[in-house]
């Protein structure tokens, strides 16, 4: 056996080794075979787990379960998401999507690893970290003619609402996170924004903030305003259109007006 440097560290380990010993005594390997290693410098950088998936991945294959549990590993090592992308030629992006994968339930994690769901399917279930809810969902649909990963992500997130919702617009994604509101997101499809994950926080605000608009409006002098997330069935029986005659300008409106439709015109113009 060939020396080493002190300084140095081999990556076949333990593991490798017995494998060796019994493919020797299975006589399916002579005691003499040359058997490849990696020696680094013992201040190397890279990780033995980085060897053993790259010459994994070269070799045969890997499961996609196994690549994703092999980033989880990485990282818990240290590792940050740009430096596994960097090791395996990947962005950033594919390994934040990996490791959201890796993050499903386990018992899902197990389904997949069976093929007992398609990798669409477990991607659907990302959308939401709760793993009960996720496998209350899965309980539902595993046996339903309806498995498509919609479905799925329609059943995650039914509870939620919309970032794109007008009302979500309204009040602001970025007031309901500083309200102490959590969001779901999908990374790996169009969300338009995600989902708010707290309808009792999001009401509230929405709620409130369409007091201080209505106060804010009632100062103009309106006799009336009533506040209301929904309008009832109804709520337009009686009412009716008034039409008024335009008050005419002011001096000041009128020099306003003219030379706005003359700006007007020579935009139209050029």
């Amino acid at each position: 056996m060939a020396a080493r440097p002190a300084n140095s560290r081999s990556r076949l380990g333990a593991a490798g080794s017995q494998a060796l010993s019994l493919l020797v005594k299975q006589k399916r390997l002579a005691k003499t075979t040359p058997i490849p290693c990696i020696v680094r410098d013992a201040t190397s950088d890279i990780l033995a787990e980085d060897d053993s998936l790259a010459e994994n991945m070269q070799r045969v294959a890997l499961h996609p379960l196994d690549q994703f549990r092999a980033f989880v590993s990485l990282r818990d090592k240290g590792q940050t998401d740009a430096e596994i992308a960097a090791a395996f030629f990947v962005t950033p992006q594919i390994v934040k999507q990996r490791l959201k994968l890796a993050s499903v339930a386990p018992a899902l994690l197990e389904i997949y690893a069976e093929d007992g769901m398609t990798l669409e399917q477990l991607m659907a279930f990302t959308v939401n970290p709760d793993h009960d809810r996720q496998m209350q969902v899965w309980d539902v649909i595993h046996s339903s003619w309806n498995k498509e990963p919609f479905q799925i992500r329609r059943m995650l997130t039914e509870t939620s609402v919309r970032a794109s919702d007008r009302r979500a617009v309204f009040v602001g994604v970025e007031d309901y996170e500083a309200a102490g509101g959590t969001m779901l997101h999908d990374l790996f499809q169009g969300d338009d924004g995600g989902w708010l994950e707290d309808p009792a926080l999001f009401d509230r605000l929405v709620t409130e903030k369409l007091k201080a608009e209505a106060e804010t409006v009632a100062a103009e002098g309106w006799k009336w305003i009533e506040v209301a997330l929904d309008l009832p069935y109804g709520y337009s029986q009686g009412l009716r259109s008034l039409s008024g005659d335009p008050a005419p300008m002011t001096d000041d409106e009128g020099a306003a007006h003219a030379k706005l439709l003359a700006e007007y015109r020579a935009l139209e113009e050029e």
